[in-house]
């Protein structure tokens, strides 16, 4: 029986000093605990491995649309962008670790979204029905651990927004993955942050023992 795949994608470019970096060790130093015969995987956004997608990429996908295929730089760019989706495709159980920026969520895992979001691989669409969902009973789940350091739930509009969970959940649940488990580290700047990360990472243990 093949072994369940965890891919680990990190959306931090603060490497060992990134809190939800740490918090995503605690999750998978439990996960690999209770579960020694899965294969995990991590993906550091930020190693150069995720392709643009700028002009010649937007026009594969639009011949793609349009039921052509992809021609000269064109077919190079979409074949980079199926060989990324084919690496998130490729784990049953998703860890996300995501911090906030500017009340979202970093540009590089939003370069990600745009790259593998692609018709038929992602989505299918139908001018009467909508969108279908193409990642739907695969039997995908995902635990995501946002971060934040000055917007907090319960905070007034004065500490900023929340579009970090709302669209990246908003995402996952477009793609098919409703199985979705949160971990979250929202410290105030007024102090408590080291009972904030006990927490977080005690809550990082008991769901991924679970996962």
């Amino acid at each position: 029986m093949p072994s369940t795949r965890l891919l680990h994608i990190g959306a931090s470019p603060r490497g060992a000093a990134s809190e939800s970096r740490r918090i995503a060790e605690t999750f998978l130093d439990a996960y690999r605990d209770a579960r020694p015969g899965n294969v995990i995987e991590t993906w550091d956004l930020w190693d150069g491995s995720v392709p643009e997608f700028g002009p010649a990429a937007a026009a594969a996908k639009m011949a793609v649309f349009a039921g052509d295929t992809p021609q000269g730089e064109g077919a190079v760019a979409w074949q980079a962008a199926k060989e990324a989706f084919a690496r998130f495709d490729s784990a049953e159980h998703l860890l996300f670790s995501v911090p906030m920026w500017n009340a979202g969520i970093p540009y590089i895992l939003k370069q990600l979204i745009d790259v593998i979001s692609q018709p038929g691989m992602v989505f299918g669409v139908d001018p009467h029905s909508g969108y279908s969902h193409l990642l739907e009973g695969k039997g995908k789940k995902a635990a995501v651990i946002y971060t934040s350091a000055v917007w907090g739930p319960g905070l007034g509009s004065a500490f900023g927004s929340n579009f970090q969970s709302t669209y990246f959940e908003d995402w996952l649940r477009w793609t098919g993955i409703t199985d979705i488990t949160q971990i979250r580290y929202h410290p105030t700047l007024n102090g408590g942050a080291d009972e904030e990360r006990g927490k977080a990472h005690a809550i990082a243990r008991e769901r991924a023992r679970t996962f």
